[in-house]
């Protein structure tokens, strides 16, 4: 079993971009853990022990012949398209975040994991959403903003009231 720590920066794979791709499939539950155990498509066995969760598309290993990659796999995601006026806008994100969905947020449309629950709610206020499949990234607010029910004066400032 090869030990991974992180993935490999672009100095690291340089000129390995040429060599063929070794995928190395794995949910994205499991894709946000730092501790977990994988296999590549040839049969070669990976532990990972990575500080940050790794992403799709990052390069972990080389060898003289491949170079391995995270490769998310697709899941059921539904897509509601934001280019709309800024009330609907704000209606489409309460609904959502009411939900406590993480999103993957793009120009002109907003996705989400495929939920029963958020189907409901999106009907039910009228929103027009479609399902796909798709590799789901979404945006990590909480690692970049810190993550807080209670009230919020500036990011990582103590409330003083």
């Amino acid at each position: 079993m090869i030990l991974i720590k992180a993935p490999l920066s672009a100095d690291e794979t340089g000129a390995a971009g040429a060599l063929p791709e070794t995928a190395i499939r794995v949910d994205r539950s499991k894709l946000a853990r730092r501790l977990w155990r994988g296999s590549a498509d040839d049969g070669v066995d990976f532990g990972f022990e990575v500080g940050t969760p790794l992403r799709h598309g990052e390069v972990v290993h080389l060898t003289d012949t491949t170079r391995y990659v995270i490769r998310q796999t697709a899941e059921p995601l539904l897509e509601i398209a934001i280019d709309v006026p800024a009330d609907q806008a704000a209606v489409i994100g309460w609904a959502v975040g009411n939900m406590h969905f993480v999103i993957e947020a793009q120009e002109k449309r907003l996705r989400a994991p495929d939920d029963s629950g958020l189907r409901q709610a999106l009907d039910r206020i009228g929103i027009a959403y479609r399902a796909v499949t798709g590799v789901f990234q979404p945006h990590r607010f909480a690692s970049i903003v810190g993550h807080s029910h209670g009230p919020s004066h500036g990011a990582g400032a103590p409330w003083k009231g």
